[in-house]
């Protein structure tokens, strides 16, 4: 079975393999993949941090039992190939669940691992920022006291009003700070460790993106929910000593159900026109019916939290974000949580205007790139044709994005100014 990515041939699950590798206190490294019995490893919503589990035959080694060799604290390390290609970290993390088994005359083993930002799960810490402070400088500041390794960091930088954070926990201040970065119009992002340190990823940055066919990918589940929309947002100032909180806006999003309200509270050094734009910024994503869909196909061990696939399955045609993932080697096969990643934005105008175009209009593509983003830097061929304007973001890289009408255009993303007439 065959995964394609921009018509080229990059996953053959016939040639999957997977090791796994542990690494004692002393560094050494010691390929255990013939005694694994069972592997997976997973990324789920709301957590920060990637969980390994496997079971193995408890056999004695050359260096004694596997039980004595893998102890806990232990770093687990998951590799995966297809074809002629080189293994390729997928997964890491440390023992936290150490459980030897002995049935009749039989040997098991079972761990339980995570990575790094499992300890930031499960602490709490107290921190200060000051009024002005960036994303950036604030998330770094709590990985550098918690000794995290950073890696790279393509997340948003806005600027933030000052913040007291008491007996928090500390995943629960980082996905704060970046919620906060979003309302203020920044890019969503997901904290992610890769190769042992941690990185900020944008949504949708991965360079490969994976298209599925109804031909190998079954839909598990399908849900629309309401139970979490937030139809309007009251912007309110401070309050002066003694006095009521001044309303200094009401943003109304999909009211038709009912009226479920937000606070958002305007701070000292914000502007009336920031406060309104970070209300704003909450409807666009709290402010949508959430159409989650859940998808199990045959592995591809490389997709991770917070990349963007391509569906193209019965009813599902387009880009998803992956909310969440898990990953099972012993049955060659994965289950995705996705989310439509062309989302359009809240108005109770129903309609993003941008110069003379509009969202829900038809349009003649010229032909050319298009891509995952509307920040994307890597883009594919597109075939010219009617297409509709499905989302407007003004001032971004590649603004309008488009999908075909007929047969005729293949366009399926963003794309340039001056690409459509």
């Amino acid at each position: 079975m065959l995964f394609k990515k921009a018509g080229e041939i990059v996953v053959d699950i016939a040639t999957l393999k997977y090791k796994v590798v542990i690494v004692d206190s002393k560094k050494k490294r010691y390929n255990i993949t013939d005694y694994i019995q069972s592997l997976s490893w997973e990324e789920n919503e709301n957590e920060i941090s990637s969980r390994i589990t496997f079971d193995t035959r408890n056999d004695k080694t050359s260096k004694g039992y596997l039980s004595a060799m893998i102890k806990l604290g232990c770093l687990v390390l998951v590799y995966a190939k297809h074809g002629n290609q080189k293994y390729r970290e997928v997964a890491r993390g440390e023992v936290v669940s150490w459980n030897p088994v002995k049935q009749s005359s039989s040997r098991n083993f079972k761990c339980t691992c995570y990575d790094q930002l499992y300890n930031l799960q499960k602490s709490q810490d107290n921190f200060f920022f000051k009024s002005g402070t960036s994303t950036k400088s604030r998330i770094k500041r709590v990985f550098t006291k918690w000794k995290i390794p950073i890696g790279k960091y393509d997340g948003p930088n806005k600027k933030h009003g000052k913040k007291k954070c008491q007996n928090q926990y500390l995943s629960d201040i980082l996905l704060g700070i970046l919620d906060d970065a979003v309302k203020k119009g920044g890019k969503k992002s997901v904290i992610r460790m890769e190769k042992g340190k941690v990185s900020i990823i944008s949504q949708g940055s991965n360079s490969d993106v994976y298209v599925f066919q109804g031909n190998n990918t079954k839909v598990i589940s399908r849900n629309k929910s309401t139970a979490d929309l937030v139809t309007r947002v009251k912007v309110i100032g401070k309050s002066k000593e003694g006095g009521k909180n001044k309303v200094v806006a009401t943003l109304n999003g999909l009211t038709q159900y009912g009226v479920r309200q937000r606070i958002y509270t305007r701070s000292s050094d914000e502007s009336v026109k920031e406060a309104k734009k970070a209300a704003q910024e909450i409807l666009n994503d709290s402010g949508v019916i959430k159409k989650e869909v859940t998808v199990q196909s045959p592995d591809v061990p490389y997709i991770r939290k917070g990349d963007f696939v391509y569906m193209n399955a019965g009813a599902l045609k387009g880009y998803y974000v992956v909310l969440g993932i898990q990953h099972d080697a012993s049955t060659f096969s994965m289950s995705m949580d996705i989310e439509l990643s062309d989302k359009s934005k809240v108005s109770k105008n129903k309609q993003t205007k941008s110069g003379n175009y509009k969202v829900g209009e038809v349009v003649n593509f010229k032909g050319g790139k298009h891509y995952v983003s509307s920040s994307g830097n890597k883009g594919f061929s597109a075939k010219a044709g009617n297409a509709k304007i499905t989302r407007i973001v003004n001032n971004a890289k590649h603004p309008y994005h488009l999908i075909h009408t007929n047969k005729k255009s293949n366009v399926y993303g963003w794309v340039d100014e001056g690409t459509f007439s």
